[in-house]
Order: C-alpha cells, then sequence, then structure tokens
C-alpha cells in the first residue's frame, strides 16, 4: 500500500516508484562517497564545515547520475545480461533515466556553487564531466578505468579545495598538495574495482584477482605505516625531550624541585602536559588509521580472497560490491591519517549501515 502511493510522475508517463528510482541510481552506494570529500578537507586541516557539507551532497548527486546515466546507456547490454534492472525491465523508462541523470548533474553542479563558489565549480564540473564520458563513451575503453579512478580523486581533491576556503585556511595549492596522497590512495582502491568489474557476468581469469589483492594490502599499507611511524618518531622525540630539561625544573646543584622559579615550574607543567596530550592525540590517531586499514582488508580483501579460490561471476561480483563499501574505512583510516581520529570513527559507523542497506539494494 505504502509502495504504490512512493510514486513519481514524470510528465504524462505512468508513475515512477520511488523504489524503483533508488534502485536506478544505487542509492545505498552513494554512502561511500562523503567519506572521499571528508580525506581530502582532513588532509587539508578542515574535516568538517558547511562547505564540506555542500560538497558532499554535490558529489553524491554526481555520483547518483552516473548511475543513472549507467543504466540509460546499457539498456541493450542489461536487456540479456541483467533484465531485473530498472530500465531494462520497464520499470523505469530509459529517458527517464537519462532525466533523472541530468537533474542530478544540474543539482551537483548547483550545489558545488553554492558551497564554495567558484573554487568547487571547478573541481566539480571535471568530476561531472568524467561521469557523463565514462557512461556514455569510456566505459568499454581502455580509458575507461582511469576515468572512474580519476573521478573518485577529484572527489578527493573537491574536498580539500572547499575546506581552503575562508579566513585562516591555507591556499588551494597547499590543500591540493596535502591531499594529494590520499587522493591517489582512493584512485588505486578504484582501480582495482575497474578491473574487477569487467568481470561480473562471466568471470575471471584468476591473475585478476590476485593482482587486485595485492593492491588492496599495499594500499592498507601504504595508508597506515606512515601515521605509525611518525608516531613512534613523535614518541623518541618525547622520550629525549622529557629528559633533557631537567635542570629548568631543579638548580644545577641538586636542590629541591620546591626552589625552583615558579615561572619555570610552570613552563615545564605545561610542556609536560602538552607533550602528553601530543602523545594521547598521536596514539589515537595511528589506532583509528590502523584499525580502519584492517577493517578495509576484512571486508574487501575477504571478498576477493573468495574470488581468488573460485573466480565466478557471482564472486567477482560479491568482490566488487565489497569493494564499494569496503571504499568506507580505508576513507576512515585516511580522514584518520589527516589528524581527524574522532570523524573517522563516525565514517566507521556508517559502514555496516551501508552493508545492511547493500542487501536490500545491490551497490553494483
Amino acid at each position: 500500500m505504502k509502495d504504490r502511493k512512493a510514486v513519481v510522475r514524470f510528465g504524462s508517463r505512468s508513475p515512477v516508484r520511488l523504489s524503483d528510482l533508488a534502485l536506478l541510481v544505487r542509492a545505498p552506494a552513494a554512502l561511500s562517497v562523503p567519506g572521499d570529500v571528508i580525506a581530502g578537507a582532513a588532509a587539508a586541516g578542515r574535516p568538517l564545515g558547511a562547505r564540506t557539507l555542500g560538497v558532499i551532497g554535490s558529489s553524491v548527486c554526481l555520483y547518483w547520475a552516473g548511475m543513472a546515466l549507467n543504466d540509460y546507456a546499457d539498456a541493450t547490454v542489461d536487456s540479456v545480461e541483467r533484465p531485473g534492472r530498472p530500465v531494462p525491465s520497464g520499470r523505469v523508462p530509459r529517458r527517464t533515466a537519462l532525466g533523472v541523470a541530468g537533474g542530478l548533474t544540474v543539482a551537483g553542479l548547483g550545489l558545488a556553487a553554492a558551497a564554495g563558489g567558484r573554487r568547487s565549480v571547478r573541481a566539480a564540473l571535471p568530476l561531472a564531466g568524467l561521469v557523463w564520458a565514462y557512461d556514455l563513451k569510456l566505459k568499454s575503453t581502455p580509458l575507461g578505468g582511469v576515468a572512474m579512478a580519476g573521478a573518485r580523486v577529484l572527489d578527493v581533491l573537491a574536498g580539500a579545495v572547499a575546506s581552503g576556503s575562508g579566513p585562516g585556511a591555507v591556499s588551494t595549492g597547499v590543500a591540493l598538495r596535502r591531499a594529494a596522497v590520499p587522493a591517489g590512495l582512493v584512485g588505486v582502491h578504484t582501480g582495482t574495482l575497474m578491473a574487477l568489474s569487467r568481470h561480473e557476468v562471466g568471470g575471471a581469469p584468476v591473475r585478476v584477482p590476485v593482482a587486485t589483492l595485492a593492491v588492496s594490502a599495499a594500499t592498507a599499507v601504504a595508508t597506515a605505516v606512515p601515521v605509525a611511524r611518525a608516531a613512534a618518531g613523535s614518541a623518541a622525540k618525547g622520550r629525549l625531550a622529557s629528559a633533557a630539561p631537567s635542570w629548568l625544573v631543579a638548580p644545577r646543584g641538586g636542590a629541591a624541585v620546591r626552589h625552583s622559579p615558579a615561572p619555570l615550574m610552570g613552563v615545564a607543567g605545561a610542556a609536560r602536559f602538552g607533550k602528553l596530550g601530543t602523545t594521547l592525540s598521536a596514539k589515537l590517531r595511528t589506532s583509528v588509521t590502523a584499525a580502519a586499514a584492517l577493517a578495509y582488508l576484512g571486508t574487501y580483501g575477504t571478498a576477493q580472497v573468495r574470488a581468488v579460490k573460485d573466480p565466478s561471476g557471482e564472486n567477482v561480483r560479491r568482490a566488487v560490491g565489497a569493494g564499494i563499501l569496503g571504499l568506507m574505512p580505508l576513507q576512515a583510516a585516511l580522514t584518520a591519517r589527516g589528524g581527524a581520529p574522532g570523524v573517522a570513527a563516525a565514517l566507521g559507523v556508517v559502514h555496516p549501515l551501508a552493508r545492511r542497506l547493500a542487501r536490500r539494494i545491490s551497490p553494483t
């Protein structure tokens, strides 16, 4: 009864159910988008803010636009390979899918303009262009994987550009440099997804999931190891610093601490407190980064291991779905690496929700 009422009318055409529109755009898969923007913003030093939220809305709209456009472009192929999808089944007219893609693209560009002005539009325009070029032309060419990875890279950089606006913010150039590594790692992950997605129907040669699994493991290591090394270096410096300035709190002749000048005692106490806070912050950052990187391997890596053992179309398709949602713990790790472990933990909480929703609406 509720499903009958949840409809949208497009002109004089038959009403389209909202549930079919959700299937058309793979609605739950959009939960993998905000983390791209947040990871870029965290790298630039401002993980959350009004501009960042606006860019997230823009990227989600462009992601959904790409999904609708994908089904418009693939209607003939899907009628054979995936006849249950909304367009080939007739539940969503093909022209409606195109209209949805166009409307969401306009909405995405509008949100980018409202969020960050020209700076955000300059990031959103090439992203929209890549989405349309991929679905209409590049998908079946060797450049298809590059285009999709490039779209995710631009998502991360858009977050850095948006967060770099406003008083006290770093310049656009600095923000882009800081976000280059997270953007690259997200792009590499997307490349593994694209390599697998080409074999979702007929299965893959075993070398394909073997290669993507190796790249995924290297991505997790590249995300977590530099943070662990930095934390170890900070701890070592802290130990040296705590041993060196003992003369600040006691005269050289061995007098008791109570004879030290009060200002020096205050400086020393504040220094110790600051070092303790810095150490705890570094440990939290390292812990959250490592935990999220392990969660990334635990979801996407496990699915790829199954595909290595049996590279059937079904297992490859499951690996692709796990990789789409597995991007979220990778984004959380990159956000923690950027210095926002609290925001990263929140992203980690969303991941189980996305997996639950994906059981109802496939992300692929």
